[in-house]
């Protein structure tokens, strides 16, 4: 209110001082260039106070819109800042300024998810825009928790005309000339990016409603950020018809080029509660449209037997969402072909740390846990055997995004190996940790 009140005071006196050097009194409203001047130097609080008084005018001019938007988003105003970057794209789908410091709103929040959206949608309208394709791939690669080092990010390719002489052309770039600014008024204690340590801790049940035995798992892991991807190995745990088995496992996620990234696992372990051995890959391409496909494959060696898949995945992002569905071909020596399926939904929140989703499976998976009939390990009857899953997953962030906690519930029905056509239920729950240093 204090702040109305000396705004008032400051437009009557210059109004005076107008008048009294004869000039007329419709000059001494703020203009454009003056409220875009005051944000290049950094003092985007007057510029949007200044800016407040022309986007309520009768007709406000687009890059008024966009500049106005920008100051809401360097105060950390993000979501007032989204809905009016919202409003200018539904009416003007070419405004390249809008699109540049939508997507950046989105970066500055570490909202990794929606700025992915925003930039393949920019590019469809914008094609080949060099700055975009630049904030599509650190939008991509916080996705994909493979951001080492974003610090810097918000460079943009040119500085701003200080002459103003194209000021429409120019106010994209404000958005980086006032990080400065903007730096103090991000609140986070901990940025996520300067964190590439993680260690993650599971643990999980299943109860069946016939015939079979709880079955409890869990598994702590570490997950290290490196310039080339992200390294986890893990422990697993599983305590079956009262038998403990232990299995050591790895993950890699190598960067390969420009839009394309590798996932690698393998597996060992001399429990009979698990395989052997595990060995799985896929190679992932990201499509500027938001489009992401793999492919890959799949071993797993039992005692007595292999287990051979062929695995492929179409994913796509549309903002705050994520849709990904793979499929298993598994191929076996009596002509027969095992097809199975998972759909996940995906809702981020926030952030990419903070979402909900939903996923849903039907057939033999190769990378489900293996199930027991007294001491009879069904894991290779599973291969000609039917089953639907689905399961409801929550993860969300502390204050400080040092921890993360995610819950999952699930249900299985499943057809039992020695009965065929009769089935079992199973209902699963599990809590992860994770913290971040």
């Amino acid at each position: 209110m204090k702040n109305s009140y000396l705004h008032m005071v400051l437009l009557v006196l210059s109004s005076f001082i107008l008048k009294v050097n004869g000039q007329d009194i419709n000059s001494a409203v703020p203009s454009f260039e003056t409220a875009y001047a005051l944000a290049y130097e950094g003092k985007t609080n007057t510029a949007h106070n200044m800016l407040y008084n022309l986007v309520n005018a009768a007709e406000t001019e687009i890059q008024t819109s966009v500049l106005w938007a920008s100051t809401l988003s360097w105060r950390g105003d993000y979501d007032l800042a989204r809905s009016e970057f919202n409003s200018i794209l539904s009416k003007d789908k070419t405004n390249r300024e809008a699109w540049l410091s939508a997507v950046k709103n989105e970066l500055y929040t570490k909202n990794y998810a929606t700025a992915l959206g925003l930039a393949n949608k920019a590019l469809v309208h914008i094609e080949n825009d060099q700055e975009l394709k630049r904030l599509q791939t650190v939008a991509t690669d916080g996705v994909h928790g493979t951001a080492y080092n974003p610090d810097g990010w918000f460079n943009v390719e040119s500085k701003v005309n200080t002459k103003f002489t194209d000021a429409k052309n120019s106010s994209s770039s404000v958005n980086d000339a006032a990080i400065a600014e903007t730096e103090n008024i991000h609140t986070t204690p901990v940025t996520e990016e300067k964190l590439k340590n993680t260690v993650m801790v599971n643990s999980a049940v299943t109860f069946f409603d016939k015939r079979f035995d709880p079955i409890t798992t869990s598994s702590i892991s570490y997950k290290r950020q490196t310039p080339f991807g992200a390294i986890i190995p893990r422990i697993n745990n599983s305590n079956r018809v009262g038998k403990n088995g232990i299995q050591l496992d790895l993950d890699l996620y190598p960067k390969i080029a420009k839009g394309f990234y590798a996932y690698i696992n393998y597996g060992y372990s001399e429990s009979e509660s698990y395989p052997n051995h595990k060995v799985g890959g896929d190679v992932y391409y990201n499509h500027k449209s938001g489009i992401e496909f793999s492919a890959g494959g799949r071993l797993i060696n039992f005692a007595t037997k292999d287990v051979k898949s062929i695995t492929n995945s179409l994913g796509y992002y549309t903002g705050n969402y994520y849709l990904s569905l793979r499929s298993y071909i598994t191929p076996e020596s009596n002509n027969l072909t095992n097809v199975s399926g998972n759909l996940l939904v995906r809702k981020y929140l926030k952030d990419a740390k903070n979402y909900m989703g939903l996923n849903v499976g039907y057939g033999f998976s190769p990378e489900l846990r293996q199930f027991t009939s007294g001491d009879q390990l069904l894991a290779e009857t599973l291969l000609y055997i039917e089953s639907q899953r689905l399961s409801f997953e929550y993860q969300f962030t502390s204050k400080n995004n040092l921890s993360a906690y995610r819950t999952n519930v699930g249900v299985l029905r499943q057809e039992q190996s020695f009965d065929p056509g009769s089935y079992f239920y199973s209902i699963s729950a599990g809590l992860t940790y994770e913290f971040n240093f």
